[in-house]
């Protein structure tokens, strides 16, 4: 058996990893969902009391002249446990401690949104089997994956993104790596951006292995450069680091949404949406990853440059990856503009987001598949 049959085993092996994966964190949103819907209407049928509030130790007192029965419920969940409280005081409440005058309750600052006048539904995220088997799956998909990148690479004796089938890949590969980063290293919690970041890799890791597989050849003269190191290797970084940023500014319209019927009094399907983070913090969030991802690709189109006046005699000849590669940078460039200095917040800077990473995409199928030019050898 050859290396390069080895780290096609190995390819297998992790996308089967990576769909038991995807199947345990969206198991996760379904139970969380579940579970927000419970907690809206437990509250729904709840006693009604004078004056609601939270006080110390999470339990709700009433006001004067009022049972003190507690208001808040739990309900157990193989996801962890729902605590529902009153978050916003309705007009008129107030927080009362049992002493000294009543004063107005604030609401509770959560990750999860809180929608106007509703109630919380905080579900412990670490509680969760479901998603402790998805984060705990998606490591060992990532070795794999990473062991079969690596055996490709031996077995071509080079780098191992020379060609379209290497550069999904590793491009796959990347954006795991960049998920799991964020999620261990910078302690940010995006396991419910799971579903996402295991869907996608699954599914161009299935497209690349069926359509774009060639096997191990000799590289062109052209890409017989330290260049191929460096300029691909921070394209592929870049990708992994702007998929990230596409993926929190979907889930960011869908959580702006929710807002919005919420602050217009509509009637609102809890759903896991409830116990993700506001769409601000996602949109903040977005826009630092994306901005790494940016820096990368601006990289990425000098080193470019730099090559083609070593392979080719000139820093720029209109070749149409050269063209849509500026175009993607013209396009970034333009959200953090917009974003920076014109105020586009919300989903105007969501949108640009998403459509910037459209065109990543449509670089690496469209143009590599449909377009000529002097790439059109490599599939890169």
């Amino acid at each position: 058996m050859t290396l390069d049959e080895i780290s096609i085993i190995l390819v297998y092996s992790a996308m089967a990893v990576y769909a038991i994966a995807f199947i345990a964190y969206a198991i996760d949103l379904a139970r969380r969902s579940a579970a927000a819907t419970r907690a809206a209407d437990l509250v729904g049928v709840a006693p009604s009391v004078s004056a609601p509030a939270v006080v110390a130790g999470g339990r709700a007192a009433t006001s004067v002249g009022s049972a003190t029965d507690a208001t808040t419920a739990s309900v157990p969940e193989s996801s962890g446990t729902v605590a529902i409280e009153r978050a916003v005081p309705s007009a008129g409440e107030a927080e009362v401690t049992g002493t000294g005058p009543a004063t107005p309750a604030a609401p509770r600052k959560l990750g999860a949104s809180v929608a106007s006048g509703a109630t919380v539904a905080s579900v412990a995220y670490g509680r969760s089997p479901a998603l402790r088997v998805g984060v705990a799956m998606t490591v060992i998909a990532w070795v794999l994956h990473l062991s079969a990148d690596v055996t490709r690479g031996l077995a071509a004796g080079r780098v191992p993104w020379a060609n379209m089938y290497e550069f999904a890949l590793t491009g796959t590969l990347v954006i795991t790596t960049v998920y799991l980063v964020v999620l261990v290293v910078a302690k940010y919690d995006l396991r419910f951006l799971g579903t996402f970041v295991t869907g996608l890799v699954l599914v161009l890791l299935g497209v690349a292995t069926v359509n774009f597989y060639v096997s191990v050849v000799p590289l062109p003269p052209a890409l017989q450069s330290a260049w191929l190191v460096i300029h691909v290797f921070v394209a592929t970084s870049a990708t992994g680091f702007l998929a990230l940023g596409f993926a929190l500014s979907v889930v960011q319209l869908m959580q702006s949404r929710r807002e919005s019927l919420a602050a217009s009094a509509k009637a609102v399907k809890q759903n896991f949406l409830a116990t993700l983070p506001d769409s601000a913090a996602l949109e903040n969030l977005a826009y630092r990853v994306i901005i790494v991802g940016f820096i990368l690709w601006t990289f990425t189109l000098m080193a470019g440059a730099i090559w083609a006046e070593a392979a080719w005699g000139r820093y720029w000849g209109w070749d149409t990856k050269e063209v849509w590669t500026f175009i993607i940078w013209v396009v970034y460039a333009g959200y953090i503009h917009a974003r920076a200095t014109r105020g586009w917040r919300g989903s105007r800077s969501a949108w640009l987001a998403i459509i910037g990473f459209s065109t990543v995409l449509f670089s690496f199928t469209v143009v590599n598949l449909f377009f000529k030019g002097l790439h059109a050898y490599s599939g890169l």
